[in-house]
């Protein structure tokens, strides 16, 4: 290979070890990214995992700045180059992809490319992915490297065959990463049922003894007063009971994730899947924000869980960019939409809350405040603050 064998190994070896190190389907996909570029010295590598719909699930790149990315704009369609390398069984491998007669051109921010090696990633049969490189790097022979932009010498056989040994092997962690996510989808639908059916059980068998216990007392008041007063003792020791029960379960049915993760990557998992299912653009920034209390945790996801599905499904926004950081002794969760906005006071007239009363609940019981700011017109800053962190 044209890196020499001794280094050529170590760099494949690296590439590989890094990949067997994720779970997560998107951190997969971007250590593949990351790792072909490097172990092939490309100016820009990318990878999308095809819907069924002739778009992309996923694309992820690396070599773009996230501003350059924002103004690409969409993501590709499958369409020329990499419809090819979705629907045709080998590698392409081109000296200038803009004089292939399948290029139909690019948006006006995407970045230049002329030299580009692509190829399917495949588990069997099925093509889970496109991955490719565009402009390789190449310093001249006996000299200093050169700037990256003045220095493209084409991709090599070598090379193909690199990336295709990479490409194998990100077949394998790609789909063990699915594996893993499914698997726990499952088991996390599997305690929420089994949890249903305790907290079913457990509180149907308290509720029937306090309804009986009150009747009891209700027929004793005016004939014997000191057993009534007796039932009535008991109607409250069982609903204490029931209100323990009932905490206890909500305690269980804590989101796995935040357990597993933690708040930060938590919010950031799944508003990278909301990013991917919605139109709007959704993004998330976190920075210098430690563990919280389980139940401040909680609070801060289920507030913005509801915030999002407020922007996404009935603000129009386009972009809703969600941020959590420290203010002072606290922190701060803000999620701001630039969608249709309202009028509060309207919406409280109306008896349409859009799970405001539930946020502020919320807020309220972890000692937080919520903030809500909306103009007709003019979007929604949603804003959670709360001691901690």
């Amino acid at each position: 290979m044209s890196q020499g064998p001794r280094s050529g190994l170590a760099a494949v070896s690296s590439a590989l070890l890094a990949m067997s190190r994720h779970l997560e389907v998107r951190d997969v996909l971007k250590t593949i990214v990351a790792s072909a570029r490097e172990l092939l010295d490309a100016q820009y590598a990318a990878l999308g995992v095809p819907d069924d719909h002739g778009g992309f699930a996923q694309f992820v790149v690396d070599g773009i700045g996230e501003e350059q990315w924002k103004a690409i704009g969409p993501l590709p369609r499958q369409h020329g180059i990499l419809a090819a390398m979705l629907h045709e069984a080998g590698p392409e491998r081109l000296a200038d992809v803009r004089k292939d007669p399948r290029f139909e051109g690019w948006p006006s921010a995407h970045p230049e490319m002329s030299d580009f090696l692509g190829l399917p990633i495949r588990d069997g049969d099925e093509v889970i992915g496109a991955l490719f490189l565009a402009n390789k790097l190449c310093p001249a022979e006996g000299n200093p490297p050169r700037p990256k932009s003045e220095d493209r010498c084409g991709f090599t056989e070598d090379d193909e065959e690199l990336l295709s040994i990479l490409a194998q092997h990100a077949a394998i962690a790609l789909t063990n990463a699915r594996l893993y996510e499914r698997s726990r989808e499952l088991t996390i639908a599997e305690e929420r049922s089994r949890l249903a059916h305790e907290l079913h059980d457990a509180v149907s068998q308290k509720l029937f003894s306090l309804r009986l216990t009150a009747q009891a007392a209700a027929t004793l008041v005016d004939r014997d007063p000191s057993r009534a007063k007796g039932e009535l003792q008991q109607v409250a020791a069982l609903a204490a009971e029931a209100a323990d029960e009932l905490r206890a379960a909500v305690v269980e049915l804590r989101p796995a994730a935040l357990d597993e993760d933690g708040l930060v990557a938590t919010l950031r998992t799944q508003i990278q899947v909301l990013d991917r299912a919605h139109s709007a653009r959704v993004t998330f920034t976190g920075h210098g924000v430690r563990a919280l209390p389980a139940a401040q945790e909680e609070a801060f996801l289920r507030v913005a869980q509801e915030a999002l599905h407020n922007a996404l499904r009935h603000s129009g926004a386009e972009h809703v960019d969600v941020t959590l950081h420290k203010r002072g002794p606290g922190t701060v969760l803000r999620v701001t939409d630039d969608g249709s906005g309202f009028d509060p006071t309207t919406v409280r007239r109306a008896g349409r809350h859009l799970g405001l009363v539930s946020m502020r609940d919320r807020a309220g019981g972890i000692g937080g405040s919520l903030t809500v700011e909306s103009v007709p017109g003019n979007g929604t800053t949603i804003e959670l603050e709360a001691p901690g962190g």
